[in-house]
């Protein structure tokens, strides 16, 4: 599947086959592709929780305006958005840095920089480090889904759920925001699947003023 039927097949599917389960191994394929996803500065301040037993999808679900989706899928994701990803000290912040050392793309004398610029690109407000988060979570997020489809997996990302209630239920720390729920499974055959949605026309997406 090439990449033009991927984002043209690619749906946000509401009926998920109940019988068909998601391999571990193909639902970690497929975050590992998405983990190709660029990000401000590399910093990927992406983690997911990932639902497979029933009761916790329940859980989630009840929180989630009840949407079955979610307990039928046979795995349910909750993304989240590390709004501390860019600071000084954190330990992805700094894995991140010394990867670029060894790397030979930045020096060590130049780690002060680097905490600087993370800091005035992204956490000099909490407009930012929102903005921050939830932005690099969306890429990655997008690529979930589109690495889920070229392995034959359906999604459906969902906006619609008690933020603070899944925070608490699921012991969520407060450095981190919820962009989105994704199901992910097999649509389920036989159910029937709306028509594509309208799209911007490129004459439509491009402004000037």
């Amino acid at each position: 599947m090439d990449f033009k039927e991927v984002i043209t097949q690619r749906r946000a599917v509401n009926f998920f086959d109940t019988e068909k389960d998601v391999s571990e191994s193909l639902l970690r394929e497929a975050i590992e592709l998405a983990a190709k996803t660029p990000s401000g500065f590399n910093l990927q301040p992406w983690s997911l929780i990932i639902l497979k037993d029933k009761e916790e999808k329940m859980k989630l679900q009840k929180l989630a305006w009840n949407q079955p989706k979610i307990s039928e899928a046979p795995a349910t994701l909750i993304l989240l958005a590390d709004r501390q990803g860019w600071k000084a000290g954190h330990p992805f912040v700094e894995r991140n840095f010394n990867e670029m050392v060894n790397a030979g793309a930045m020096k060590p004398e130049q780690h002060q920089w680097f905490a600087d610029t993370c800091a005035a690109l992204y956490g000099s407000s909490e407009d930012k480090q929102q903005a921050f988060a939830c932005k690099n979570a969306g890429f990655f997020a997008m690529s979930l889904m589109l690495a889920a489809k070229s392995l034959g997996l359906d999604t459906h990302p969902m906006d619609g759920f008690d933020h603070e209630g899944v925070r608490k239920a699921f012991r969520v720390p407060e450095n981190y925001w919820i962009p989105l729920l994704m199901a992910v499974g097999y649509f389920r055959k036989g159910a029937e699947l709306s028509p594509p949605k309208w799209r911007k026309s490129f004459d439509e997406i491009v402004v000037k003023f």
